[in-house]
């Protein structure tokens, strides 16, 4: 197991109800920054749920942040947070209003350009506004991390942060009010989670027994519960048990010590600048190509994941690999998710843009063991056809 460094300061309030404590939690005499996206949070309750919990406290609201988070929206939010003199946000939402709400956070107590934050992943970020999250899509672990994706729009070029200082104060995990999401999004959201503990479990062993462990009771738990969500869209326990999922797979605790790829959400990263693919559909395309093209390198892994997650620990080892890969194709298409570009129109000139994107942005050594080149990428495109 590697040396780590391991730091998580977000209060988690779950359960259903506990939108009631934020009036608490949210400092007397601040000045909120209320920000969310598309309206839906008024259409299931959640908005008049935390308006009536702030009774007392000055708010404003920012609206219509995008489903990827785009920086020109973004730099509106941070005019506004200097006009009205605002010293605590409030996201409420899903994963993009949670990363939009950070670089506001960050953005608004910045002293240069804040496009800067993001060409260096957020190092230079020295301070941050406090802020809390009541999320209603589990899917990015936002609300329990310090990490971030914003969209420029002008360039369509799509850029990550991270920093200690833009982890959320509190967030709240009501799983009632993720009982209106359109399926789509529910299975979105299991499959992003999935893809998640995969970036971080699938690379090779360093004896994290534990880490391992963890990871894949998260990943039983996505495929058990995954299916039940869709299937049943009020069952209380489902919902939890895929929330709390979702935010544990991302909250650094299995990614401790451990290597990690990520190769595959950098390429998918250019699928949804280039072609608006959602990220969990960049996913459910690239991460069975990526296990079949990288099988080799990730061989101890691989024949762990299938004898662990799929009961495969029979026979030929490359048939327990493909057998693995396979379930996880069957799990994927369960969730309501295709795993080819052709099935999105996408064919060989995608490709291509793809590999330039990546060029630009030098990912050509990407991966746990920075071996992801252009041409291992070139090959799992191709093989996503």
């Amino acid at each position: 197991m590697f040396n780590f460094d391991f730091y998580n300061p977000t209060q988690i309030l779950f359960g259903q109800g506990q939108s009631a404590a934020i009036g608490q939690l949210v400092p007397l005499g601040a000045r909120v920054l209320m920000t969310y996206g598309g309206g839906s949070i008024r259409k299931n309750g959640v908005y008049d749920e935390v308006r009536g919990a702030l009774a007392g406290h000055t708010v404003i609201e920012f609206g219509g942040i995008e489903t990827n988070p785009s920086y020109e929206t973004l730099m509106e939010a941070v005019a506004l947070v200097k006009q009205e003199k605002i010293d605590f946000l409030l996201a409420v939402g899903g994963g993009s209003v949670i990363d939009g709400t950070k670089f506001i956070a960050a953005a608004a107590l910045y002293k240069g350009e804040p496009w800067e934050l993001l060409e260096n992943n957020g190092k230079t970020i020295e301070a941050a506004l406090p802020f809390a999250t009541v999320l209603t899509l589990p899917a990015t672990g936002s609300e329990m991390n310090g990490s971030a994706v914003i969209t420029r729009e002008a360039t369509r070029e799509k850029r990550w942060f991270a920093s200690r200082k833009v982890y959320p104060v509190f967030s709240v995990l009501d799983p009632s009010t993720t009982f209106t999401l359109p399926l789509r999004q529910v299975g979105n959201g299991v499959i992003e989670a999935f893809a998640h503990v995969m970036e971080q479990y699938l690379t090779y062993p360093v004896n994290s027994a534990l880490q391992d462990r963890f990871a894949e009771g998260i990943l039983q738990t996505l495929i058990e519960e995954g299916p039940r969500a869709l299937a049943n869209p009020d069952d209380y326990d489902v919902r939890a048990n895929v929330m709390l999922s979702a935010t544990l797979a991302m909250n650094g605790l299995i990614g401790a010590g451990v290597p990690q790829d990520w190769s595959a959400h950098a390429i998918g990263h250019q699928l949804t600048s280039l072609y608006e693919l959602d990220h969990a559909q960049t996913m459910a395309i690239l991460l069975p190509s990526m296990m079949r093209v990288r099988r080799d390198a990730k061989r101890a892994r691989l024949l762990q994941y299938a004898a662990r997650i799929w009961n495969l620990d029979g026979g030929d080892e490359n048939g327990r690999i493909e057998g693995a890969i396979v379930r996880t194709e069957f799990f994927i298409r369960h969730m309501g998710l295709k795993t080819s570009l052709a099935d999105y129109g996408l064919d060989h000139g995608s490709i291509e843009a793809v590999l330039t994107a990546l060029e630009a942005h030098g990912m050509t050594a990407m991966g746990e063991q920075r071996d992801v080149t252009l041409e291992v990428s070139r090959k799992v495109l191709e093989m996503s056809l």
